[in-house]
């Protein structure tokens, strides 16, 4: 699969999982929601409930900028299931100009974010490299 497949796969997607890792070395997954604008991932912290604002995500980029984000979709028929992964840095913004970027693109794609718009902070992933399978080749 090239980069181009990839990141159609990726953009037509509704949910992925992002992994960062703890300053003890410890990864952490979740499921997000995000779009995906030329080469950078946003996600943000919406108001779902949550146990906490001090999110174990956030933290974690602020101490450790590497992430990867996991996109895959399954069905019964295996001939059409596919994965990509892309590896990047995260930054965790709280304001600005990029924040307002990465939060209209997720207003754009989901009817959920216009109804109740995410005010917290906004997860903005630089991708470094893209990999993925197919099994259609």
């Amino acid at each position: 699969m090239n980069e181009q497949d990839m990141t159609r796969l990726v953009a037509s997607a509704r949910v992925a999982r992002l992994a960062t890792v703890d300053q003890s070395g410890r990864p952490h997954l979740v499921p997000v929601c995000f779009a995906l604008v030329d080469e950078v991932i946003y996600s943000a912290v919406d108001q779902k409930p949550k146990a906490t604002t001090r999110l174990r995500r956030l933290e974690n980029i602020r101490s450790n900028p590497a992430v990867e984000l996991l996109v895959d979709h399954y069905e019964e028929d295996w001939t059409r299931l596919w994965w990509v992964r892309a590896r990047g840095h995260g930054a965790v913004l709280e304001e600005g100009a990029e924040r307002e970027r990465g939060l209209a693109a997720l207003l754009e794609k989901y009817a959920q974010y216009r109804d109740r718009q995410p005010n917290g902070a906004v997860i903005a992933i630089s991708v470094v490299s893209w990999r993925g399978w197919s099994a259609s080749g």
